[in-house]
């Protein structure tokens, strides 16, 4: 094999592994933004952007905006208060809410 052929193959497996290690790079790098743009998110109000406050009524954690007052509930957290045997239940809990709302 002469030395020319060699430094071709060289120069190919090179440029193959360096493209292989800026995919990987590449790759490492939005799966960091992605996951900084989520930690950026956690407990922010989805309207406004302020800071939730997480209230318990009645043993359910109901996350709620102290600046344009809109209460949000976590995945399962609906199906909790629907499950109550107190049928009156969901409207205590949400009774206690907008009871507390008017008190500001």
């Amino acid at each position: 094999m002469s030395t020319e052929k060699r430094s071709q193959n060289e120069d190919e497996y090179f440029a193959r592994r360096d493209a292989e290690l800026v995919k990987e790079q590449r790759a490492a790098q939005e799966k960091a933004a992605r996951a900084a743009e989520r930690k950026s998110h956690y407990l922010k109000c989805p309207k406004c952007g302020a800071d939730l406050d997480t209230i318990d009524r009645h043993g359910v954690q109901i996350d709620q905006c102290p600046e344009c007052q809109r209460l949000w509930l976590d995945a399962g957290e609906f199906d909790t208060l629907n499950k109550k045997a107190d049928p009156g239940f969901v409207g205590r809990v949400f009774g206690d809410l907008f009871a507390k709302r008017k008190t500001k």
